[in-house]
């Protein structure tokens, strides 16, 4: 039987396949999932113990991200980096992925606090007489004494040409309240 008539009799005996058949994810996709879990447990090595606690992660899993802070060797590494891959496909990635978001300061969320928390500390440090109590209302959870203790600290700070203690203070307030309150919505929807 020649080369052409054998793919010919092969390429028909594939097309029988039945429509409904589900074959799984295709080796690509596997292997894209592998890649991603590897490069996932290469960011959890990057981080600290006291970090990686708020993880879910198994005893195998943490003992093998602290070998992999110990191998210098770039082949080892990688090997090694390769087996924390393999053991983070039996975790729970959309989690781990959650928590590492909301640990990174680059992060989506993380951006839009900033820049929320530093509208609202500028509009809170301007003349308007409402802002103070348009942020207690929509926020309640704060501490309304620290708040203007600080909002008065801030005018006299800047009086007195001082260095931006205090305005950076009631920045670490305002924040520490918004994440606060996105923390309640997102436990709210779960």
């Amino acid at each position: 039987m020649s080369d052409r008539r054998f793919y010919a009799a092969k390429k028909t005996q594939q097309l029988e396949v039945p429509e409904d058949t589900d074959f799984g994810p295709s080796k690509t996709e596997r292997k894209r999932e592998a890649h991603a879990a590897r490069d996932l447990g290469a960011e959890l090595c990057a981080l600290s113990d006291a970090q990686l606690a708020a993880f879910p992660l198994s005893d195998s899993l943490l003992a093998a991200i602290g070998e992999a802070r110990n191998i210098n060797a770039h082949g080892a590494r990688k090997r090694h980096l390769q087996y924390i891959g393999k053991l983070m496909r039996q975790h729970d990635v959309v989690a781990i992925e959650a928590e590492l978001n909301r640990i990174d300061p680059d992060a989506p969320q993380n951006i839009r606090l900033q820049h929320e928390s530093e509208r609202w500390r500028t509009r809170l440090l301007s003349d308007d007489a409402s802002a103070v109590t348009d942020f207690i209302t929509r926020y309640p959870q704060v501490d309304i004494q620290a708040l203007r203790l600080l909002l008065r600290q801030v005018a006299k700070e800047r009086a007195e040409q001082k260095p931006p203690r205090y305005f950076r203070e009631l920045f670490r307030l305002v924040r520490d309240t918004l994440s606060q309150m996105d923390e309640q919505a997102v436990g709210n929807d779960a």
